[in-house]
This record gives C-alpha cells, sequence and structure tokens, in this order.
C-alpha cells in the first residue's frame, strides 16, 4: 500500500497551519511597521550630520574669559573680523554708532584676525586699548583668531559652511567682513568690507 508523507501534505489541507502561517505574517508586518521612523526621525535623519547651534560654539573674549553666545539668544549679532591697521580700520566707528542705536535688538561682535596682510599685529591688551582710546567702542570683543585655512575658528567654520549653518556657503576676503545673524542664531546674510555699518543693507534687517 502506498504511504503518503505528512510532510507533502498541502497546507491547505490543515487549517490550523494556514491560520499560524497567517498570524506569523501579520505579526512579522506590524513589527516592520513599528520599526520604521516617523517623519520627525526622518528630519533628523537627512539633517546634516555636522550641523551645530551657533551657540554652543564655544568663543573666548578679548580678557581670555568665556564669551557665551547664548547670552545673546533674543537678539540679532553682527560678527566681524576687525584690523587695528587696515584701510577699513575707521569702520570701527561705525560699528560703535550701530551697536549703541539699535543695542536693544543687536550686539556687534569683533574678532581680530591678522591673516590679511597682517593688519592686527597687535596682543590682546593692545588690540583693546586701540579699540577703546579710538573708538570708544564697548561692544564684545574675542581673542584674536583665525577665519580661515587649517586652523579656521569653529565660529567661522559655521559662518561660511552651509553644512553647517544651512543657508549658505561664503568665504572671507577681507577685515571687516560682515556676517548677521538673527535672533534664534539662523544666519541671514553677509557684507564684504565695502558695505559700512551703518549701511541701508544692513539696518533694513535688523
Amino acid at each position: 500500500m502506498l504511504k503518503t508523507s505528512s510532510s507533502s501534505i498541502s497546507d491547505t489541507k490543515h487549517p490550523y497551519l494556514c491560520k499560524k502561517n497567517m498570524l506569523s505574517k501579520l505579526f512579522l508586518g506590524l513589527l516592520l511597521i513599528c520599526s520604521l521612523p516617523n517623519v520627525q526621525d526622518l528630519d533628523t535623519l537627512n539633517a546634516p550630520k555636522d550641523a551645530q547651534s551657533l551657540y554652543d560654539i564655544p568663543l573666548t573674549d578679548i580678557s581670555g574669559a568665556p564669551l557665551d553666545l547664548s547670552q545673546y539668544k533674543g537678539k540679532k549679532i553682527l560678527f566681524v573680523n576687525v584690523a587695528s591697521k587696515c584701510g577699513f580700520t575707521s569702520q570701527y566707528d561705525g560699528l560703535q554708532e550701530l551697536y549703541k542705536t539699535y543695542k536693544d535688538k543687536l550686539v556687534v561682535i569683533g574678532l581680530p584676525c591678522n591673516q590679511f596682510g597682517g593688519q592686527e599685529p597687535g596682543n590682546a591688551k593692545e588690540i583693546e586699548s586701540f579699540c577703546r582710546a579710538n573708538y570708544g567702542v564697548d561692544f564684545p570683543l574675542s581673542s584674536k583668531i583665525e577665519v580661515k585655512g587649517d586652523n579656521q575658528h569653529p565660529l567661522y567654520r559655521w559662518l561660511t559652511s552651509k553644512t553647517q549653518n544651512g543657508v549658505m556657503d561664503s568665504t572671507v576676503r577681507w577685515n571687516f567682513q560682515k556676517y548677521l545673524v538673527d535672533e534664534n542664531g539662523q544666519l541671514i546674510d553677509y557684507f564684504y568690507s565695502t558695505t559700512k555699518p551703518m549701511s541701508s543693507k544692513i539696518i533694513k534687517l535688523l
């Protein structure tokens, strides 16, 4: 007599096995759905991996003390790489006027840099004394930094790189180039040295 192996019998002839198989597939399907990222997770995954909040970038003031950018949340910030022996040095006057006029909603931060023509050769005390004595500067000044090249300060990596600021790429071409950031730490725009601090191009954005 020909024997039929139990393994050769179709699942369709065994309702219990068929039902069990369907439940297994349903369970696997639910696991797959639960493992899918939601919209917010996708946004996080698609965000630039190097993105950083402006307010998390460490900065040191002219005296060597920490300059916490987060204290300026709620105000616009104008970052300017400054130099004491430049043809644009007289813009310190305009920067001080801009700061004094719009102090309630804007902070100006001067960042001494010696990378353009060696026009900021002094040490911290000399730079600070020069700015206070000649232009009455009372807006914040940072310690001397580099704004381009291998030793570019993290702040300027953020300001000049779209992958970090999320807005645009740029290059610092000379002393007194200006970067304007909004009240939430988002880059608005930048202006070359020839744009004076009290220019309508800047004031209309305040």
